[in-house]
Parts: structure tokens; C-alpha cells; sequence
């Protein structure tokens, strides 16, 4: 099998394979990237060819790809006890040790963990939970929550329903939408025509309380709130917006849950962004890719003692999953934390982030390039056709799509969101891969250029 062929992979693939966001046109274009072997910031196809994966696999391969210390805690757990579990009274050991560590990394009194598969699993866990709690604090009626257009949580059945992502509600699908309500995104490069961006988290805040009106502050058990909302675009929200709105849900009684399931351990910088960052204490923080750097499936909910104490003494908890608190999976995320923080990798995240943001930004002299925004080491280039108006190209141009392509013939991987390209590059970036990003991308998106002008397409 491994001396197999790319072609023959990427047909077996085709013949057998349903991916998540396939394109199920009858012409589905490309044949699959076969992907084979990952070492650092590098992978390669199955042909050989390498590629600087400027997407950190999705958001998460934090310590990269090919760590042989990682690779042994894994085998060896997988040798000493491969699964056991964890349902009602039962744990094991990298279990019990991950959650007290994740109670010493997380906020100051957010001291309980829940573990789950994934970062869905984690969103739609903690989307149970704020209403368990909520009915046992003497509130059952409190069932509704509040998210934010352009926002990704996962795609099980709660978290797509509590997002709302551009291009996510596709017809043949169905979704709850009479409990989870949506306000307008931070977005400060598509803010209301006019307004200042001092004023946008004023705006936001004031369509936030004018919603909670609308619903009933009685019946709302939470807010859910990426603090960047990554793959709705990767929205950075003015400095004091999250801690403002944090303070709405105080006064109201609602919960803030905060999503870092792209932004926790390290990716701006900090183990969690949340208070560090933004300010917030959140009552509930959902985790997963960076937690183990991709090596192994694993989310969690880590929540307050306060919320704990609440749920005591009101019957049986049924929620979770086979696989929660995975010894194995809890072994690898143990060995990559200790490697995080052994390493400074968080401190080298920082320095590398903070001249790669200056790398990004200097695109903005591209002639399709309307906006470059991100901070420590996740961005966006988003493409305009009209870089005075923000006029977008039309969707079949698939801008995004095309420079990412021609990127990749220059061993460049960046994610294409429709006009967007977003990069999430592993914690262990060098200053070189740095300028080898910003050096192919912009090659790529001149070539692309070119092309669109040679093909009739206007570009002002």
C-alpha cells in the first residue's frame, strides 16, 4: 500500500471516500492531494513534492508534524492500557492528570473538565450543559442561545446549528433555529457603511441587548463567542468588544461560553485567549486541535467550580462519549503541553507572530488584496475585486480557490474560503518559512492577477 501510486490513491479515494465539504458536483474538478508523510511546517505528497503547510493541517498541528518524542508517549500508552472508560465512575491515568492540568492552565476558577472527542463534541457538550445548569439553578425555561453570524463551531448537529459560517446552510440539511439566535459578527473591515471603528462595539453591544429584549433575557442560557472567529473569516474584534458584551451576559444571567477550540494553546500566543488576551472569564471554555497538536482526536469543556457546584445535587449527568478521556489521546495531549511549555514555544509563537502579521500586511499593496488582518500566527488575505468599494469578485471566479492553487505549484499550502485565503501555520514557524510565505503568496496572487485581466475579468 505504501508504494502505491498517487493516482491510484487519489482513485480509490474518489471510488470510496465521502469528505467533509465535498464538492458533489457531477465535475468535481482536481483530483484529492494525496498527502504522505509530515515532518515540522512540511509535508509531502505521494509524489514527493513538499509543501509549507501554512493551514497547520486545520488550525492545529501546533508542535508540527514528525515529533518522535510524541510519537513514543503515544506508542507507549497505546502498549500500557489502549482504551478504558470513562463513564461514571471510572478513569485512568493521563485522564486524571490532563484534567488537572488543564484546571491549572485555564482562568482562575475554571477548575472542571469534561472531556470530549473533538471540538464539535466539545461545542455541543457545552450547549447541554448550559442548560442543565441553567434548569438547575431553578431556570429551565432559560433553553435559548445566542451566536454570532459568520461564526464556525463544529458540525455535529448543535454546533452547525449554533453557527452560522457563509456557505454552511446547504439545502437537503436541516438545522435548530428556534431556540439558537444570531447577532452581527465583529467584523471591523465589513463594518456599516460610515461608522467609525470606535463605534462598532457600541453598535454591537446595542443590537446584543436589543436581541436579549427580543428573546427574553428569562429564556436565553448562553452566548457562544469565538474570541477570533477563525473560519467565519477570521474576524479580530476590537480590543474591549468580547469583555463589553461579557459584561451584558453578566447583568442578564446568560453564560458566556468561549470557543477556543483554533485559539487555545498557543495559537495567539497564550495557553487560552480569552482572559489573557480579551479580558473574559468565561463560565465555559471549549477545546481541542492544538490540545494534542493533531496527533490525536481529543476535545474538552473545561468549566468553572461555580457551574459545577450548581449541577451537584440534580441527578445524573447524561452526556458524553466512548471515547472521552481516551488514555491514549490524553497521553499525547499531556505530551504536548509539556512540550509547549518546555520548549517556549508559546513565547516563540509571539515573536514569529508578530513579524509574520508585519509579512502578511505588507500584501495590502496587491491590487486584489482589500484586507490582511489576523494576530500572532493566524490570518487572512481577503481578495476584492474593487479595493475602494470592497466589491467582491463573483462567486464563479473562486478567487480563493485560484490562489491557492497557484500557491501550492510553489509548495505554498494556504486555505481557500471563497475570496478569503487563511493560514494558521504551526507554533514552530522560523523566520525564514516566514518570508517564504509572504514571498509565494504574493507571487501566487500576482499570477492570478494576470490572469483574471487577461481573461476579461474587471479588476479596479
Amino acid at each position: 500500500m505504501t508504494h502505491m501510486k498517487a493516482n491510484d490513491l487519489a482513485a480509490l479515494d474518489r471510488a470510496h471516500a465521502l469528505h467533509p465539504w465535498q464538492n458533489l458536483d457531477p465535475d468535481p474538478g482536481d483530483s484529492p492531494l494525496v498527502i504522505s508523510r509530515g515532518e515540522g511546517c512540511h509535508l509531502w505528497d505521494a509524489d514527493g513534492r513538499q509543501y509549507l503547510d501554512a493551514v497547520g493541517g486545520l488550525w492545529c498541528t501546533q508542535i508540527g508534524l514528525g515529533n518522535a518524542e510524541m510519537a513514543k508517549a503515544i506508542a507507549d500508552q497505546a502498549q500500557r492500557l489502549a482504551f478504558s472508560s470513562t463513564f461514571t465512575d471510572i478513569t485512568n491515568d493521563p485522564a486524571a492528570l490532563l484534567a488537572a492540568r488543564l484546571a491549572a492552565l485555564a482562568p482562575d476558577g475554571l477548575s472542571r473538565v469534561h472531556f470530549t472527542t473533538g471540538g464539535s463534541t466539545a461545542i455541543d457538550s457545552a450547549y447541554r450543559m448550559v442548560q442543565f445548569v441553567q434548569a438547575a439553578r431553578g431556570f429551565p425555561e432559560r433553553t435559548h442561545v445566542v451566536a454570532r453570524q459568520h461564526s464556525y463551531h463544529g458540525s455535529t448537529f448543535a454546533a452547525m446549528s449554533i453557527g452560522l459560517r457563509d456557505g454552511d446552510r446547504a439545502a437537503g440539511f436541516t438545522y435548530k433555529d428556534d431556540t439558537i439566535h444570531h447577532v452581527s459578527a465583529p467584523s471591523l473591515y465589513r463594518r456599516p457603511e460610515g461608522m467609525e471603528t470606535g463605534d462598532l462595539t457600541d453598535h454591537l453591544v446595542a443590537e446584543f441587548e436589543a436581541e436579549i429584549e427580543r428573546i427574553g433575557a428569562e429564556r436565553i442560557a448562553a452566548f457562544f463567542a469565538e474570541p477570533i472567529q477563525a473560519s467565519g473569516g477570521v474576524l479580530v474584534p476590537p480590543p474591549d468588544y468580547l469583555a463589553r458584551m461579557a459584561q451584558v451576559c453578566r447583568r442578564h444571567g446568560i453564560l458566556f461560553v468561549a470557543d477556543e477550540v483554533v485559539t487555545g494553546f498557543g495559537r495567539l500566543g497564550e495557553w487560552f485567549a480569552s482572559e489573557a488576551v480579551y479580558g473574559v472569564t468565561p463560565d465555559i471554555i471549549c477545546c481541542a486541535k492544538g490540545l494534542s497538536s493533531g496527533y490525536q482526536p481529543i476535545g474538552a469543556v473545561i468549566f468553572s467550580e461555580e457551574l459545577f457546584k450548581d449541577m451537584e445535587g440534580h441527578g445524573w449527568y447524561v452526556s458524553g462519549y466512548t471515547y472521552a478521556g481516551h488514555p491514549v489521546a490524553c497521553a499525547a495531549a499531556l505530551k504536548n503541553i509539556e512540550i509547549i511549555e518546555r520548549d517556549g514555544i508559546l513565547a516563540h509563537a509571539a515573536a514569529v507572530g508578530a513579524n509574520y502579521q508585519k509579512a502578511m500586511r505588507r500584501l495590502s499593496d496587491l491590487p486584489i488584496v482589500g484586507d490582511v488582518r489576523g494576530a500572532c500566527l493566524i490570518g487572512c488575505v481577503e481578495n476584492v475585486a474593487d479595493k475602494a468599494t470592497k466589491r467582491p469578485f463573483p462567486d464563479e471566479v473562486d478567487i480563493g480557490r485560484r490562489i491557492s492553487d497557484a500557491a501550492e505549484k510553489r509548495g505554498l499550502l494556504v486555505r481557500p474560503m471563497g475570496a478569503l485565503n487563511v493560514m494558521s501555520p504551526p507554533l514552530i514557524l522560523t523566520e525564514d518559512q516566514v518570508d517564504f510565505i509572504e514571498e509565494n503568496l504574493r507571487a501566487a496572487i500576482i499570477e492570478v492577477t494576470d490572469d483574471l485581466v487577461r481573461d476579461g475579468v474587471r479588476v479596479a
